[in-house]
C-alpha cells in the first residue's frame, strides 16, 4: 500500500516523534509485518510508516475517542468542529465540559472528541495537560489563525484506518502487549524519565509515570525479547534509562523539546533509542 503524504498526527501531543522521524527510519527493521505501538500519543511513527496491519492503544481514553471518531464518524466529527470558534469565550465553556460530571456524561462521543481536537488546536502551546482530578487545564492561546477543521488531514486518516487492517484499543500498555504474533514489531514511546526534578511532566494522564513504571516496562521489554519480538523504545537520554537498557542496543540522538511553558527551555536534548535487534 503506497502511503498517502496526508496521513499525519491530527494533534499537537507531548513528546511527538514527528521531528524525530529523520533519526528513526534508518533503525526500524527492513520489513514490518504486524505493527503495535501501546502509547500512541500523536502517532506520528505510526503514520509514517502507514503499516498494512496495527494494533495501537493508549490509556488516554479521550484521545482514544478522537481516533474512534476519525475511523468511524468522520463526516459528523468535521461538522461538529465546524461549530466551533476560535475565542477565548468559545474556548473557556468547552474547556469547562469536564468540570461536572453530570454536564460530561451528557457529551455524545462525537463531541469529546471534538473538544480534545478544538482545545488542542487552539490551547496555549498546544499543550494536552490535565490536572490531579483529570481536568483539562491549558489557557487559551489567542492564536490568530488556527487550523481547527484540517478536513483533508482528518479525512486521510480516515481513510488509513479504514483501508489498513488497524484495531484501536484504550488500556494499558501491557494489554496491548499481550498475545501479539512473533513476527509483530513494537514501537514504545512512553511518558519520558525526567531529565531534572523541575522537568517531569506529569499532566498527559492523571497519574503520571514513575521510575517503578519505568522498571516495569523494561521487564516488558525484556519479555518481549525472550519471546522473540522486535521491539524500539525511545526515552530521555538521563542515566537511569541507559542503564535499566544496557542489556540492549542504544542510540543517543539529539532532539528538541518544543512543547515547554519557558521558551528558552526548548533546546536540543539528548533521547535514547532503544532496540533489541539490529538492522
Amino acid at each position: 500500500m503506497k502511503c498517502n503524504s496526508l496521513v499525519s498526527p491530527v494533534l499537537k501531543w507531548v513528546g511527538g516523534k514527528r521531528q524525530l522521524l529523520d533519526a528513526i527510519r534508518p533503525l526500524l527493521p527492513e520489513t514490518i509485518e504486524y505493527y503495535c505501538e501501546p502509547f500512541i500519543g500523536g502517532g506520528a511513527v505510526l503514520f509514517d510508516l502507514q503499516p498494512k496491519h496495527a494494533v495501537i492503544n493508549d490509556i488516554n481514553s479521550e484521545l482514544i475517542g478522537v481516533y474512534n471518531a476519525i475511523k468511524y464518524h468522520i463526516d459528523e466529527l468535521i461538522e461538529r468542529l465546524e461549530q466551533f470558534e476560535n475565542t477565548s469565550e468559545c474556548f473557556y465553556e468547552v474547556r469547562s465540559w469536564d468540570r461536572s460530571r453530570e454536564v460530561y456524561d451528557t457529551l455524545t462521543d462525537i463531541d469529546k472528541a471534538a473538544r480534545v481536537i478544538f482545545l488542542n488546536k487552539t490551547c496555549y502551546n498546544g499543550l494536552y495537560r490535565v490536572n490531579s482530578a483529570g481536568e483539562f487545564n491549558t489557557p487559551f492561546g489567542r492564536y490568530k489563525k488556527p487550523n481547527i477543521v484540517n478536513a483533508d488531514i482528518l479525512r486521510a486518516v480516515h481513510d488509513y484506518f479504514n483501508t489498513a487492517d488497524v484495531t484501536i484499543t484504550n488500556g494499558t500498555y501491557q494489554d496491548a502487549l499481550q498475545n501479539l504474533p512473533e513476527n509483530s514489531f513494537v514501537y514504545l514511546d512512553p511518558p519520558y524519565d525526567p531529565i531534572s526534578v523541575t522537568a517531569s511532566f506529569t499532566g498527559y494522564n492523571a497519574g503520571g509515570f514513575s521510575r517503578e513504571d519505568q522498571i516495569a516496562l523494561r521487564d516488558c521489554c525484556v519479555d518481549l525479547d525472550r519471546r522473540g519480538i522486535k521491539f524500539m523504545l525511545s526515552n530521555s537520554a538521563t542515566e537511569f534509562i541507559k542503564e535499566i537498557y544496557d542489556d540492549f542496543h542504544i542510540d543517543i540522538v539529539p532532539a528538541k523539546r518544543a512543547i515547554n511553558s519557558v521558551g528558552s527551555k526548548r533546546g536540543a536534548v539528548d533521547e535514547v533509542i532503544v532496540r533489541n535487534y539490529g538492522r
